[in-house]
């Protein structure tokens, strides 16, 4: 069950890199600001019910209390995300770019690299949970 575990934080950390492609794609392409970031905004959407979920199966398969809490810590920064974008569009509200705004969406890039090292971090802990064996109580036998 624990594997479960690791596969489900597997294609989150997926996800957040496709995010990264995504963004990068929408700030090179030719269509206006909205469509071309369209697609990452859809996937950062699921990528913030994938957290939870992934969140949910820690803590149902019982895995150490610092993966279900570095779980609701990759929860937390997904939801972040679009809090980000939306507090650095409105500094740039009047249609003009602010310094003000690029420097508060820069933050939307750092945050998602932390996201990308907390996964890690979740990955490498949940691959040494499944690699443990649970110890076997050894029977006694009365003779």
């Amino acid at each position: 069950m624990r594997k479960a575990f690791v596969a489900v934080a597997a294609v989150v950390m997926l996800a957040v890199v496709v995010q990264f492609f995504l963004a990068a794609s929408g700030a090179f392409d030719s269509a206006p600001t909205d469509e071309a970031f369209r697609p990452h905004r859809a996937l950062g959407y699921i990528t913030v019910l994938l957290a939870v979920v992934l969140t949910i199966v820690a803590a149902v398969t019982r895995m150490p209390g610092r993966l279900i809490g570095l779980s609701g810590l990759v929860a937390g920064l997904c939801v972040l995300q679009p809090v980000i974008a939306i507090v650095a569009r409105a500094f740039g509200d009047t249609g003009d770019t602010t310094a003000a705004g690029q420097f508060v969406f820069g933050l939307h890039a750092l945050n998602g690299l932390i996201m990308m090292n907390v996964l890690r971090t979740i990955l490498n802990e949940g691959r040494e949970q499944t690699a443990t064996v649970a110890p076997t109580r050894a029977r006694s036998v009365a003779g």
